[in-house]
């Protein structure tokens, strides 16, 4: 059976970091850090 990626759910919450500074959230898909404004990402998600 081939594996397949999950289709990510915007209305579900999940952990995201800042880049800039680190800051931690637990969100819906912040777009920017509450606390320097640098983009967060999905820490769910694999930086390759």
């Amino acid at each position: 059976m081939p594996m397949r990626d999950v289709e990510p759910d915007p209305e579900t919450e999940s952990t995201y970091e800042c880049f800039g500074c680190g800051t931690v959230v637990v969100a819906t898909a912040p777009r920017r850090c509450p606390d320097c404004g640098a983009d967060m990402r999905n820490r769910a998600t694999p930086i390759e």
